[in-house]
């Protein structure tokens, strides 16, 4: 039956759920209760699953079902699944019928969703209005999950990931009209499934994103293990806004991604992954930290007791690298790797970001510059770069002291909002990286002398040509042309001559 399931059709019934509040609340506030209703309905829907099965096998012997349900992977108190509150629907006090059913739910489920609702209130009427306006709307949105075609019980749905493609598919819709916010809590999914074949994480390694957003680039790195068999390996994020990371440890559970610790709070001045009172280390971090972020805390790290910026404190108005320091320093020591997304401006401005930039190149620890086509990233039509860094055996290539650099701008799908990287440009990108040969107008692997004899700018042009050459131009053609032109232009002049004087003129 599952073969039956149109994942397009149901991503269009959650979105013109959008429209009880399109107009009336703003889109950043209310995607967090469309992303949290569509959470609600499938834990209801894989709960009531589990229960039809257990009570088809107990019968009347509820304490029996009851024993077996609290040894599933989430409980639902009673009183709290979606057909619940859909019943009350009519309620006067909706609002706070479903904020309660919500605590209840991470009362009885804290190991795995503890605080997960505690920055969004359905009773909020600063978010969706006075009681008798904020009624309809909570009963309209009830009304839109009670679609018959979003019935998501994994009896109907089978293995398809169909929850956490319509989550995913929700987030994109959202971040495409956020503007400039959407940066803070998405990374397109191509770009996400790029770096994560960049890194390559292996079973049994830590993965981690000190920016995280809603978890996007973290779900990428964590199939990426799946893909190889294997449920061994551990996910790590930090996340500044309290909302976005309510989004990320929903977007985990509905991805199937249990074995993660995600924490709330701003990672350049309070970093939360520390092991013995010191930065935990990964073996694979990524990252796609927000660009050139003003008033990061330069004046709060100054005496930072984690050691990450001893390459030199970055300008105030431009986070970048306070964001590659801190990830280079959680990076392990041996066989690690980290790509981050930064702006041009990270290759070649000079001041505190070149000396930190030297240092690092220096060290032997930048091992690639890959150029990415403009306009991929929501709220932003600036051209983007990854930085790929290394360290440990591994980054030393068999003794080869070089950058490889991809001028992969080139080689997209255009779209009419966003541009996309396809298949094939990604697969060109890794296998070009993987290989580390000179690809004529594409990529080349730079001595690190010659680096350093151009101050050690990164700018790719610098490095890669991709001019095209001029076609030879036949200069005899050219004049041939140009004396036909001209004397059609006499006999034409002519012509008009002959006109004027018939008319007088």
């Amino acid at each position: 039956m599952s073969l039956l399931i149109d994942q397009s059709e149901i991503n269009a019934i959650l979105w013109r759920a959008c429209d009880t509040f399109r107009g009336t609340v703003d889109p950043s506030e209310y995607k967090n209760y469309l992303l949290t209703m569509l959470f609600v309905k499938y834990i209801s829907d894989v709960w009531q699953d589990h229960y039809d099965v257990l009570k088809a096998e107990y019968g009347d012997d509820e304490d029996r079902i009851r024993r077996r349900l609290e040894r599933d992977r989430f409980v639902m108190p009673e009183g709290t699944l979606f057909r619940d509150l859909y019943a009350q629907r009519g309620a006067d006090n909706l609002g706070e019928i479903i904020d309660q059913a919500l605590l209840a739910i991470e009362d009885a489920n804290k190991g795995k969703l503890s605080g997960v609702f505690r920055n969004i209130s359905f009773n909020s009427e600063a978010a969706l209005g006075q009681t008798k306006e904020r009624n309809v709307r909570l009963k309209n949105l009830l009304e839109d999950f009670n679609h018959p075609k979003l019935d998501l019980r994994p009896s109907r749905i089978g293995n398809l990931d169909i929850i956490g493609n319509a989550y995913e598919y929700l987030i994109g819709r959202f971040a495409a009209g956020a503007g400039k916010k959407a940066g803070e809590f998405y990374t397109p999914p191509e770009v996400s499934d790029l770096m994560a074949r960049l890194t390559a994480p292996q079973p049994g390694e830590r993965i981690y994103d000190p920016t995280c957003g809603s978890g996007s680039l973290l779900i990428k790195c964590a199939q990426y293990v799946q893909a190889q068999g294997s449920q061994d390996y551990a996910i790590y994020g930090q996340e500044q806004n309290g909302s976005t990371y309510a989004l990320a440890r929903m977007n985990m559970f509905l991805h199937n991604v249990d074995d993660h610790r995600l924490e709330w709070g701003d990672t350049i001045r309070n970093p939360l992954h520390l092991e013995d009172d010191r930065l935990m280390k990964f073996e694979v971090v990524v990252a796609n930290p927000p660009f050139s972020l003003d008033k990061w805390g330069a004046e709060d790290v100054s005496s930072d007791r984690h050691r990450r910026f001893e390459r030199g404190i970055p300008p105030k108005g431009k986070g970048d690298y306070a964001f590659i320091s801190h990830m280079l320093a959680s990076l392990a020591e041996v066989g690690s790797r980290m790509v981050v997304v930064v702006p041009h401006g990270v290759l070649f401005r000079g001041a505190a970001e070149g000396k930190i930039r030297a240092q690092l190149i220096q060290e032997g620890l930048l091992d690639a510059v890959i150029g990415l086509p403009t306009n991929l990233f929501f709220g932003t039509g600036i051209p983007a770069a990854l930085l790929v860094f290394r360290k440990g055996a591994e980054a030393q290539r068999n003794g080869q002291a070089d950058v490889l650099f991809i001028d992969a701008s080139r080689e997209f799908a255009a779209g009419k909002n966003q541009n996309q990287l396809r298949e094939a440009d990604l697969q060109k990108i890794v296998d070009t990286y993987r290989q580390r040969q000179d690809v004529e107008k594409y990529a080349r692997a730079v001595p690190l002398d010659e680096i350093a004899a151009n101050d050690y700018n990164l700018n790719i042009p610098r490095y890669v040509d991709t001019s095209e050459e001029a076609e030879p131009i036949d200069l005899g053609a050219v004049q041939t042309e140009i004396n036909a032109l001209e004397s059609q232009w006499q006999q034409q002049r002519q012509k008009m001559a002959a006109y004027l004087k018939e008319l007088g003129l």
